[in-house]
Formats: structure tokens, sequence, C-alpha cells
């Protein structure tokens, strides 16, 4: 009775097998990660989308006293965006900018999960943030 019944030439021929695997496999495995990249590329687009809005409400609220508030938010989210395109960055303020009255901060920012070039799903990324004028 052998103690190992697999020899050294059934084993070379399982290297071809594991080659084939590898092979069938490789591609699936390249499609999920290139996907996890591009979901992770739009994410930091948008976290960085939203804090943009934040800091550009939090400059409306307390930047009332300015000649011109809204310049001025608009101003705080494109230069707290500067992860992001400019050109693509649409900003939209809302608000009197009288005391105790709300601003309102909008950004819209375009996104395309593509995969090997090919776009599979294309949008917006709107983040809106409402802070009370003090």
């Amino acid at each position: 009775m052998k103690l190992f019944p697999h020899t050294r030439s059934s084993r070379k021929g399982e290297q071809g097998q594991t080659m084939t695997e590898f092979a069938l496999v490789l591609p699936l495995l390249a499609v999920l990660l290139f996907g996890v990249i591009q979901f992770g590329i739009v994410f930091h687009q948008y976290v960085t989308l939203t804090d943009a809005v934040r800091a550009g409400a939090r400059q409306g609220a307390v930047g009332r006293h300015l000649e011109s508030p809204a310049a001025a938010v608009e101003d705080r989210v494109r230069s707290s965006a500067s992860d992001l395109d400019p050109l693509k960055l649409e900003v939209d303020v809302t608000s009197t900018f009288e005391q105790g009255t709300d601003v309102e901060v909008t950004a819209t920012y375009p996104y395309t999960i593509s995969l090997f070039g090919i776009p599979l799903k294309e949008g917006d990324l709107t983040s809106t943030t409402r802070e009370r004028v003090e």
C-alpha cells in the first residue's frame, strides 16, 4: 500500500489544469477589481461634493455681512472641492441672507462608471445642505 497515491507524474498533469482554471477566473477577477476601483472613485467624488457643500453653507450662515455673500458661498464650495473638475461643478445658492432665514446650497457633479473604457452608468451626483443664517 502506497502512503502517497499521487506520484510526481500525476502532479505534473495538474499544473496544466491549474493554469487553465486561472485563465478562466482571471477576467472575472479583473472586472471585479476594476469595478471596485470605479465605485471608489465615484464615492470619493460624492464625499468631496458633500463636504464642499457643507463648507459653502457654513460660509453663507456666517457671512451675511459680506458684500456678495452668494459669491462667497460659491467660492467656498469651489475651493473646498479642489479634487473635482471646476468646469463640471455646478453650484446653486438660494437665500436672502437675512438673519434667521435659511441658506440652501446645492451642488451637482457628473459621474461616469466605466470598465475598460466602456461606460456602464452615467449620471449626476447632487448634494444639498441648508443652514440658518446667523
